[in-house]
């Protein structure tokens, strides 16, 4: 799975305002296929990490991405072949357990998979 780095492609996948929520996530995407924009032309999945700071100091911030990271490798098969992923931590999610997390992003995946199809 690749990144988005650039602050543009973050506001055009927030821009659509389609989301998945959970308890402690809140999974916003955009399948490029479904937008006509010249400049979407990766066959990657990429994904892209919003933790403020109103989760917690650097730290915990860091842990909170992290985590992220390694569920959203594990349950990346579940997403479309070209999606586009911000995944947006919510200030609960400094202190819910990695199992609760990677729960959280599997069954949002699989939503953004029943969305998209």
């Amino acid at each position: 799975m690749e990144r988005l780095q650039s602050h543009r492609d973050f506001v055009t996948v927030l821009k659509r305002r389609r989301k998945v929520g959970g308890k402690d996530i809140v999974v916003h995407y955009l399948v490029p296929g479904a937008v006509r924009d010249e400049e979407q032309t990766s066959n990657h999945r990429r994904l892209g990490l919003a933790v403020s700071k109103s989760v917690g100091k650097a730290v915990t911030r860091n842990t909170v991405k992290r985590r992220f990271r390694v569920s959203a490798r594990a349950h990346e098969h579940l997403l479309p072949e070209q999606c586009d992923i911000v995944l947006r931590a919510k200030p609960s999610a400094a202190t819910a357990d990695f199992s609760s997390l990677d729960e959280q992003i599997a069954k949002a995946f699989a939503a953004v998979a029943r969305k998209t199809a």
